[in-house]
């Protein structure tokens, strides 16, 4: 597994960065909800990104824990840890990796990082959702030993069972 790759707990710093990585190198559908507007990367899009993450993991109450995904010293995505009311001591994972660092490795080292830092948290269960084309996502939720499952259309949804490991 690769070594130079590490998850750092976002804070405004690495928030200023991340979204400079984000508009260098994936589109904004990759990596936010949704913004009315033209498409790409517009100024009203940015400060919908950075008030996105500043609700959800920088704020005074964070409803989530957002990470940077950081390549040597370049921030290449985020990852982040949401935890689930509904599913007793579980965590959804949500990941996003720039497009140019796509396919080396980096995707494999943040979801075993993401499940450590939820066996650390007390979690016992990892829930993650991709696409049902994403072949590699699955190839590595297989490897944790989850069993993906599509729903009939384009999602595909797997549980790891985080005590077995």
């Amino acid at each position: 597994m690769r070594s130079d790759v590490s998850l750092r707990p976002l804070d405004e710093n690495l928030l200023q960065e991340l979204l400079a990585a984000a508009a260098a190198d994936a589109d904004p559908v990759e990596v936010m909800p949704p913004v009315a507007g033209p498409g790409g990367w517009t100024d009203e899009r940015r400060e919908a990104f950075l008030r996105f993450h500043r609700s959800r993991s920088l704020c005074a109450e964070p409803v989530e824990s957002t990470y940077a995904v950081v390549v040597g010293e370049t921030v290449v995505g985020a990852a982040r840890l949401f935890p689930l009311t509904d599913a007793r001591r579980a965590v959804e994972a949500g990941v996003w990796i720039g497009r140019s660092y796509r396919g080396g490795g980096v995707g494999r080292a943040v979801l075993r990082g993401l499940v450590d830092l939820a066996r650390a948290g007390g979690a016992e269960r990892l829930f993650a959702s991709t696409t049902a084309g994403n072949m590699a996502v699955r190839r590595l939720l297989a490897e944790l030993g989850a069993e993906p499952a599509c729903d009939g259309g384009d999602e595909v949804t797997a549980w790891v069972d985080l005590a077995d490991g």
